[in-house]
């Protein structure tokens, strides 16, 4: 008796600025509903929501189903999931025999990038703006340290992934922080980097390099010292033997409900999908969502989905669940 578990998120990234409709409205415009999580994934919510009712009405008819179906609903998937679904795996709370988790195109996902976020703190000492050279000056070590992340990340757009779908590992600086006043020499600078692993890639092997590269251009200030502190390790996803059942079914119900063959590709990005993964559970990503997911402007302005393709999604995923269920 198969247990399958659909997981989708509830927690969303704040709106930002430059929306034409509320962000909070769930505006509905010529087949489009607009808000913030309405892609990404708050549609799904409602798409494994209806698939679980319509294959409780087709039990309701007659039809042999023999199953478990587990509506995994979390609200941590922005900061990385642990207290969602891994804290649910982690307890043995949940034993899926398969998993279908949120996504937000066309296309049925089944791998994706990892992530390591830093937040590396350049230590100097602080100094009269009229007389530098008594402090030790954080900022221009931390020029030079950043100068050397953004040469490590040039390089890396020549170590392409097998993965269709990825195309190679990236790295940025996201924020900064550091400084006393305008007249001083600045004795601390903070900031957060990003650096986004492929699934070939060895995620201790990653971070020892790139603390590496840090703590290397460090020591060539004199007085300078750094901290570095690993604020997320989030593994890569990949295919587990049992998976090619999930893609199989979504691609055939997909091509019965859109009229059209939808590709099996991984995405650059990261989500909580891999705790399944790591905990032996054969997983894709499959949901409510436009072509790409440019096209849905999702964690932008103006994200949307469009009516009709949340519809069609519901009926992909109450079929493939279906297939999984059906008594011999």
């Amino acid at each position: 008796m198969p247990t399958v578990a659909l997981n989708a998120h509830g927690d969303v990234v704040p709106p930002g600025e430059g929306w034409t409709k509320p962000p909070y409205g769930g505006v509905i415009e010529d087949g489009r509903m607009y808000g913030r999580g309405v892609a990404v994934s708050k549609s799904d919510i409602a798409t494994y929501t209806y698939a679980l009712a319509a294959l409780r009405a087709q039990g309701a008819s007659g039809a042999a189903l023999n199953g478990v179906v587990e509506l995994h609903f979390t609200y941590d998937e922005e900061l990385g999931g642990l207290a969602g679904p891994g804290w649910l795996l982690e307890r043995k709370l949940t034993r899926p025999d398969f998993a279908i988790a949120a996504s937000f195109s066309y296309a049925v996902v089944t791998a994706h990038n990892g992530c390591l976020q830093l937040e590396v703190t350049v230590h100097g000492k602080s100094g009269h703006g009229a007389m530098p050279e008594t402090g030790r000056d954080a900022f221009r070590a931390g020029v030079a340290i950043l100068n050397a992340i953004y040469a490590e990340a040039d390089a890396l757009k020549s170590r392409k992934s097998q993965v269709k779908g990825i195309d190679h590992p990236t790295m940025i600086v996201g924020l900064l922080n550091g400084g006393i006043n305008t007249n001083v020499v600045p004795d601390r600078l903070t900031f957060r980097m990003d650096r986004r692993m492929t699934p070939e890639e060895d995620p201790s092997v990653v971070e020892a390099r790139v603390r590496a590269l840090i703590e290397s251009v460090a020591a060539t200030h004199e007085g300078i010292r750094v901290e570095i502190k690993r604020l997320l390790l989030a593994n890569s996803l990949k295919p587990l033997p049992g998976h090619e059942r999930l893609v199989e079914a979504i691609r055939r119900h997909a091509r019965r409900a859109f009229g059209e063959d939808i590709p099996a590709v991984g995405v650059p990005l990261y989500s909580d999908a891999r705790l399944y993964g790591e905990h032996g559970v054969p997983i894709v990503m499959y949901g409510a969502g436009p072509r790409t997911i440019a096209e849905s402007n999702a964690k932008r302005p103006d994200e949307n989905l469009l009516l009709e393709d949340l519809r069609r999604a519901t009926h992909v995923v109450a079929g493939t669940v279906y297939d999984f269920l059906r008594a011999p």
